[in-house]
């Protein structure tokens, strides 16, 4: 992966008033490198989570922070993806060239339709590898059959570059979805209810047709991100309550503008696809939280005999007066990315999608408010560097 000019301008302050501070981590493929560039700013600012929970790519992602000490994290991170990069890196000399000496989106648009295209027939390194006979000559009902590359690599990859052992061992909560495939039900392999293996983060980002179902506990598994892309509402509703700061990673952006061709309109409708309504769940999360509070205010004002009548005793459990920080770090694509731009693994998006994770995070850490305790009257702050940055 080439690397980037990068913009450290930031520095490590005192941990957030927060008890839990959260890193949520949507699924995306390629663009999964902009959650790298993310945490390594945020490591930077020595901001490490104590729960990650991620979808995809981003369950990946998760697997390499949690299966890592700290100080290690960012690298781990780095050789994976500068290892997923490798297929495309006969076009290195080409992406010098359209970086130095080509104006215009068009060269580029080219130059990663082609990179897209040898992702496509020569598979990803270190993930996938595309299978020598078709699914529609394979034998019905086996693996081969159902899919057209064979996720093998990804497993050896998870193991050599994370530790499961650290990953179980409670330390940092770990969290990833996927979708059973023969209830259709979504459901999220945690540390507080599941022991961790490889198999788990790769059902996460077993997105049909490409990559296979994969059996955990003599069920299978597709992409979580056939459900829902983010696991913020996992985290934001979780079993426990706590006061949060969670940095919301996400790879599609619910905005865009109107299509104006077949491409543009492909690409339109995967962001809005995967991009699971992010804020629609942080409005429904507001709207609830507000209850809450006022529940929480209510049962605290009742005469002492009314609060052991069963009503209140039953409003009890969702009184509470935790507060949340939900900061949105989301990447938006280049015109010239298109519809491929999710399976796009030249060295120079990737290096890209870093740097521009990096920088964004590094700019919303600027902002003071993002790490104070929320005084709104329902205990919820959001923030969104691209809305509600002021430089």
């Amino acid at each position: 992966m080439p690397d980037m000019p990068l913009l450290r301008t930031h520095r490590s302050n005192a941990r957030p008033p927060f008890r839990r501070i959260a890193l949520v981590l949507q699924g995306g493929g390629a663009l999964g490198s902009y959650q790298a560039g993310a945490y390594e700013a945020l490591a930077e600012a020595e901001l490490h989570p104590n729960w990650v929970a991620g979808m995809s790519i981003g369950a990946i992602n998760a697997a390499l922070i949690a299966g890592n000490p700290p100080e290690e994290r960012v690298a781990k991170l780095r050789q994976f993806w500068d290892e997923v990069a490798g297929a495309a890196r006969a076009l290195d000399c080409l992406e010098a060239l359209a970086t130095s000496q080509m104006d215009g989106e068009a060269p580029r648009s080219t130059l990663n339709q082609l990179s897209a295209l040898i992702s496509t027939v020569a598979g990803v390194p270190g993930m996938c590898t595309p299978r020598l006979v078709p699914p529609w000559a394979s034998w019905p009902g086996s693996t081969a059959a159902t899919s057209f590359y064979d996720t093998a690599p990804l497993r050896r990859t998870l193991e050599r570059l994370g530790d499961f052992d650290r990953i179980n061992a409670g330390g940092l909560r770990f969290s990833v979805g996927a979708v059973n495939i023969e209830t259709g039900n979504f459901t999220y392999f945690d540390t507080t209810t599941h022991t961790i293996g490889p198999e788990h983060v790769m059902a996460s980002a077993a997105l049909p047709p490409g990559f296979p179902a994969i059996e955990v506990d003599g069920e299978f598994y597709w992409d979580g991100g056939l459900v829902s892309n983010t696991p913020l509402q996992w985290v934001l509703e979780g079993d426990a309550h706590e006061d949060t700061l969670a940095f919301q990673v996400d790879l599609w952006s619910a905005r865009g503008d109107m299509p104006t061709s077949l491409a543009e309109a492909m690409t339109r409708q995967k962001e809005i696809q995967y991009s699971s309504r992010t804020r629609a769940v942080t409005d429904e999360f507001r709207r609830k939280q507000r209850l809450r509070h006022a529940i929480a205010a209510l049962l605290a004002g009742l005469p002492a005999d009314y609060r052991d009548l069963p009503a209140a005793r039953d409003l009890e459990p969702d009184a509470d007066h935790k507060v949340f920080n939900i900061i949105h770090l989301i990447y938006h694509a280049k015109r010239h990315q298109g519809s491929t731009k999710d399976f796009e693994f030249s060295r120079l998006s990737v290096g890209e999608h870093w740097a521009v994770g990096y920088q964004d995070t590094v700019r919303t850490l600027r902002h003071p408010e993002v790490t104070r305790r929320p005084e709104t009257a329902d205990g919820i702050f959001t923030f969104d560097v691209a809305v509600d940055g002021r430089e």
